[in-house]
């Protein structure tokens, strides 16, 4: 599976082994079932730009930066409850970033379609990442030797996953492709470019999941317009770009992370199973 290697993740495989992933998946283990103790048990509050914070995120959070320190130490962590804790001036060739947990939306409506996010940064490029979903008991990893999937339970040690297995994108079809699109975030620019794409079938779906429908040949486009931040999409990018596929921006651009002039606030991007697909 060497081919499906990102470039940084070759020149830089201590920061995307399979070693840091299995550590990192065994946090983003230990969050779900901090999760999964408030599952459809906890109201939200307003964080100051408009989106709901839960003590569900905070004890996710809670359970993976102490696990992170341990494994990584002295790389910084942007992580989304603690991002203004983000050290100003420090060196971004390697950082990682964590949603602890993403989708709170879909986690507040009960649907399960929520994730766990912890992803390694090297130059700028995503390189490691893991994606869990605590409510479907499903895990992605991705890094320098390719992309798994898996089955593990809320709090389960990673020696406890079942139907473990490699996956990879699949061959775009002849008789018409399948999006993924936001289930709480669609806009009109989203709907436009898959118009020009068509036919398409469309299947919406919530948080990071979009990123693994397409790493295990589910689906072949995801394009985003609307507003994400770094912790949001890193980990799904580091597992599609490990199982064969690409992200870019909608001009072709490389989609880079450690954006502190922005305040780390991502553009707009396609995520897809083939680069043809982007042009």
């Amino acid at each position: 599976m060497a081919s499906a290697r990102p470039p940084s993740a070759r020149r830089n495989p201590e920061l995307a082994s399979l070693a840091l992933l299995n550590g990192l998946a065994g946090l983003a283990s230990a969050a779900g079932a901090a999760i999964m103790a408030h599952y459809r048990t906890c109201s939200a509050q307003t964080k100051i730009d408009g989106s709901p914070v839960t003590i569900a995120d905070l004890a996710a959070e809670a359970a993976i930066l102490p696990g992170l320190a341990l494994l990584l130490p002295g790389v910084p962590v942007l992580s989304e409850e603690s991002a203004s804790a983000f050290p100003e001036g420090c060196d971004l060739d390697a950082f990682a970033l964590v949603d602890p947990l993403d989708g709170t939306r879909e986690f507040l409506s009960g649907n399960g379609e929520f994730t766990v996010n912890i992803a390694i940064c090297r130059h700028l490029r995503p390189v490691a990442g893991v994606v869990y979903a605590p409510a479907s008991e499903r895990l992605w990893i991705g890094g320098a030797d390719g992309a798994e999937a898996m089955d593990l339970s809320p709090g389960a040690p990673l020696d406890q996953a079942r139907n473990r297995r490699r996956i990879t994108v699949r061959v775009p079809p002849q008789d018409g492709l399948v999006a993924v699109a936001s289930r709480s975030h669609r806009d009109a620019e989203t709907n436009a470019f898959l118009a020009e794409h068509g036919p398409v079938t469309c299947r919406a779906a919530g948080s990071a999941l979009k990123f693994c429908l397409l790493a295990e040949g589910e689906a072949d486009l995801y394009p985003r317009f609307s507003p994400t931040m770094e912790w949001d999409t890193a980990a799904g990018q580091a597992v599609l770009e490990a199982a064969g596929g690409v992200m870019r921006q909608p001009d072709g651009g490389l989609f880079l992370y450690g954006k502190r002039t922005a305040g780390f606030r991502n553009g707009p991007f396609v995520a897809a199973s083939s680069a043809r697909l982007l042009g």
